[in-house]
C-alpha cells in the first residue's frame, strides 16, 4: 500500500521540554499538529526501516486517537513493525521494559506525567531510543530544528485498528502486534524482587495502600499487588485507569495524593502507603503518620539495595540530580562508590547507566529508578522499598530514623509557584544572576553565601555540556538554595525552590522540616524578591 503525502506547515513552539513536548489538548488536536512532530521525529532518528517501534501512553484523553496517527504514520514511514500496548497503554516504565526487552528501534510515549487530562487539560509525547531512555538533548534539538521546517509528512489511508483485543494486525506493510501492557513488566519485576518474601510479609498482619490515582499504574498495581504479591482486594485504591484521571491532578505529594495522605496519617493506618502517577513513573512513600522524602529514599534504597536480590552484588555507583539533596552523597562516600550530579531531566542518567558508570538513580521529583530500565519507575520503588521491610522487619519510620542516626540528616524542601507569568519568572532568575558578584561573604543570620552559580553539566561519556541548569546559592556550612524554572508544565512557568540544610546531631532530627529550614526559607524570599517579581505570597504546593 502507498504512502500518501501530505502538505503541511510548521507550528511555533515544538521544542521538546525536559520530558517531550507537552500542550493542551485543543493544540494537539489542531490538524497536523500531532503529525508534524512525529514525522520530525521519524525525519531525524536514523534509518529504521523495517524495524520496530513501541507505541503506548498513559491512557489519558486523545491517547487512543493519538495512536492511531502514529501508527499510520509509521507504518507509510517504513518501520516493520509495531509494539502497542492494549487499550494504547503502556506506563513510561513499561514502555523502557518492551524496548529493551523485544530490541525496538525506540518508541513513542504518549503521556504529560503527573498534569492533569482531559479535554481541557494536557497531553504530551516523547521519543525514547532503542537502551529505553529519553532521547539525548542531541536528537530533541534535532526533531526541533525539524519542526522548523517540515512541508509534508506521510500517512496511509487505512480503518483504525482495534486496540482493545491482543493479537497481530497490518497496517499496510506493518505488522501490528497489540500486546499485554503488564505482562513483560511484571516478569522484570520478579527477576529483581524477592516476590516470596514480600508476599509473606503481606499475607501476615502488615498492611499497605497503593494509591493509583485513577492513572496507568491501576492495571500494574492490582497483578502485581493484589493478584501476584497476595495483597487483599482493595489495598490498590483509586484502581481504575480514566482518561481524566478521575479530574484529579495525579502528582504523588502531600497534596495531591490528599485520599492516601489521610489515610495514613489517620487512627488506623496501614503500615505502608505509596502512591504513582499519571504515567507510572514517579513515587510517594508513606510509614504510618510519616512521609518519606524522595531524597531520602534514593539514599536508603542504596544504602539497603544489598537486601534486593537483584542488586545483591553491589551498585557500581548512583546519581542524582542538582536539586535532589545530597543525602545519597554520603551513602556513596560510605559505600566506596562514585556519585554524580546532574542536571534535571532522566535523559541525562541514561549515559551514566549505559556506560556501567551507575546502577542507582533518583529525583528529588518524587522518581527514582535504576538500570532495570532507563526511566524513573514507580511500582519498582514501591517493591523496592517492600523488600527492604521484608527483610528488616521493622517500620518505614524505624528505617528511616536509623539511616539518620548513621549517615545524618539531610532537611529538605521544595516550593513550587505553579503558573506564574513567564516574563516575570525570568526577570526574576536574570536578577538572580546579577547579583552573583555580590552575594558571597553576606551574612544571612547565621549563615553566609560561600559561592553562587548557574549550575553546569559536562556528561563524563560524551562531554556533552549542558548549561543554565539552574541557580544555587551556597552556604558556608553547605546548606543550599536552589532556584529554577520547571519545563514539564504546559501554561505560564513554574518556579521551584529548593532548600536544604544537613544535621549530623541526631538530637535535632526530630523536627518539622518546614521548621528547620525556616531561616533558609525566608532566605530565598529575601534574595530573590520573588513576591515582588511574581506577586505570589505562598506557594501552590511544599514538598
Amino acid at each position: 500500500m502507498a504512502a500518501i503525502t501530505k502538505p503541511t506547515t510548521p507550528f511555533e513552539g515544538q521544542r521538546p521540554g525536559t520530558s517531550g513536548l507537552r500542550k493542551k489538548v485543543k493544540v494537539f488536536q489542531q490538524p497536523g499538529y500531532l503529525e508534524n512532530f512525529v514525522q520530525s521525529v521519524y525525519d531525524v532518528i536514523g534509518d529504521f526501516s523495517g524495524s520496530t517501534l513501541v507505541v503506548g501512553g498513559d491512557g489519558r484523553y486523545y491517547n487512543k486517537e493519538a495512536i492511531q496517527i502514529i501508527l499510520k504514520m509509521a507504518a507509510a514511514n517504513g518501520f516493520g513493525r509495531a509494539l502497542v500496548g492494549r487499550d494504547g497503554i503502556l506506563s513510561t516504565p513499561a514502555a523502557s521494559c518492551v524496548i529493551r526487552k523485544h530490541g525496538a528501534y525506540g518508541g513513542l510515549i504518549l503521556s504529560a506525567s503527573h498534569n492533569p487530562a482531559g479535554p481541557d487539560e494536557d497531553f504530551g509525547i516523547k521519543y525514547n531510543i532503542g537502551s529505553g531512555g529519553p532521547a539525548p538533548e542531541g536528537v530533541t534539538e534535532a526533531i526541533f530544528a525539524r519542526t522548523g521546517n517540515i512541508s509534508e509528512y506521510k500517512t496511509l489511508d487505512v480503518d483504525d485498528i482495534t486496540l482493545e483485543q491482543l493479537g497481530t494486525v497490518q497496517i499496510g506493510d506493518m505488522q501490528v502486534e497489540v500486546i499485554d501492557p503488564v505482562a513483560d513488566y511484571a516478569e522484570l519485576m520478579q527477576s529483581i524482587f524477592d516476590f516470596d518474601a514480600i508476599r509473606e510479609l503481606l499475607s501476615g498482619d502488615f498492611r499497605m495502600a497503593f494509591d493509583a490515582m485513577h492513572a496507568v499504574t491501576g492495571p500494574y498495581a492490582r497483578v502485581i499487588f493484589e493478584e501476584m504479591l497476595g495483597a487483599p482486594e482493595g489495598t490498590v485504591i483509586n484502581g481504575i485507569a480514566r482518561d481524566d484521571f478521575g479530574g484529579g491532578h495525579p502528582d504523588p505529594n502531600l497534596t495531591y495524593a490528599e485520599e492516601l495522605v489521610d489515610m495514613m496519617y489517620g487512627e488506623h493506618a496501614p503500615d505502608f502507603g505509596a502512591a504513582s502517577d499519571g504515567d507510572g513513573d514517579r513515587n510517594m512513600i508513606l510509614g504510618r503518620h510519616f512521609f518519606v522524602t524522595p531524597s531520602d529514599s534514593l539514599a536508603i534504597l542504596a544504602a539497603n539495595a544489598r537486601l534486593v536480590p537483584g542488586y545483591a552484588d553491589g551498585i557500581a555507583g548512583v546519581a542524582r540530580s542538582m536539586p535532589t539533596s545530597a543525602a545519597v552523597d554520603r551513602v556513596a562516600a560510605r559505600l566506596g562508590i562514585d556519585c554524580y550530579e546532574t542536571p534535571t531531566g532522566w535523559k541525562f542518567f541514561g549515559n551514566l547507566m549505559d556506560a556501567g558508570k551507575v546502577t542507582l538513580c533518583g529525583e528529588e521529583s518524587f522518581g527514582t529508578g535504576s538500570n532495570h530500565v532507563r526511566e524513573k519507575d514507580g511500582p519498582w520503588a514501591v517493591l523496592f522499598w517492600l523488600n527492604i521491610l521484608a527483610v528488616r522487619k521493622v517500620s518505614v519510620e524505624e528505617i528511616v530514623n536509623e539511616h539518620w542516626t548513621l549517615y545524618g540528616r539531610n532537611y529538605y524542601s521544595r516550593y513550587d509557584y505553579e503558573g506564574v507569568d513567564a516574563a516575570a519568572a525570568e526577570e526574576m532568575m536574570a536578577y538572580l544572576r546579577s547579583r552573583f558578584e555580590k552575594l558571597p561573604g553576606n551574612n544571612f543570620g547565621e549563615r553566609i553565601v560561600k559561592t553562587c552559580d548557574d549550575f553546569s553539566y559536562t556528561d563524563p561519556v560524551d562531554q556533552s555540556v549542558s548549561s543554565g541548569q539552574g541557580i544555587r546559592i551556597l552556604f558556608e556550612d553547605g546548606s543550599r538554595i536552589i532556584f529554577r524554572l520547571s519545563g514539564t508544565g504546559t501554561e505560564g512557568a513554574t518556579v521551584r525552590v529548593y532548600i536544604e540544610s544537613f544535621e549530623h546531631d541526631t538530637d535535632k532530627h526530630g523536627m518539622n522540616a518546614q521548621e528547620a529550614l525556616g531561616d533558609l526559607i525566608e532566605t530565598a524570599g529575601v534574595i530573590s524578591r520573588l513576591q515582588e517579581f511574581t506577586g505570589r505570597s505562598e506557594p501552590t504546593v511544599i514538598t
